[in-house]
């Protein structure tokens, strides 16, 4: 069953854990994605950093595909759209916690690859792990490792 991706959800949670901790959430979008509406002005490396403090912005629609609202560049106010998949992280001005992002799965024409089966984790105990073929070994006195299983 194809599922939706997480990342608007968690955009959501962490952007009210934000707010609610009295932080000021910012996004780390990578600009050169196809859809990143910005300022060319406030782009540097790529990158562009983004207030959310609901003191500097206007209207946020924090929705499935994107994130849009209206913002004053150089004392001019302008509407902003970064698609979901442009945002690398999102995270606390003020002591840097948050969450990053991986880059999108999509390619350049915004197709979604098929994706690979589910993810294994072992999971850490005192007791020897079952050795069975679904399981990677762990590394003598090593942490537990993903293994995808196609």
């Amino acid at each position: 069953m194809e599922m939706t991706s997480t990342r608007p959800y968690l955009l959501r949670a962490i952007y009210e854990w934000i707010l609610e901790n009295g932080c000021t959430p910012y996004l780390l979008v990578d600009a050169k994605r196809e859809g990143v509406r910005v300022p060319p002005q406030v782009i540097k490396d790529g990158q562009v950093v983004l207030n959310l403090a609901p003191r500097a912005i206007d209207r946020l629609d924090l929705g499935l595909d994107d994130v849009r609202f209206n913002a004053r560049f150089s004392g001019q106010s302008q509407s902003v759209s970064v698609p979901v998949g442009a945002i690398l992280a999102i995270y606390a001005q003020e002591n840097g916690q948050g969450m990053m992002f991986p880059p999108d799965d999509e390619d350049a024409d915004g197709v979604q690859p098929e994706r690979a089966g589910p993810l294994l984790t072992e999971a850490a105990s005192d007791g020897p792990a079952p050795q069975d073929d679904t399981q990677t070994p762990r590394p003598e006195g090593g942490r537990p490792k993903l293994r995808i299983v196609k």
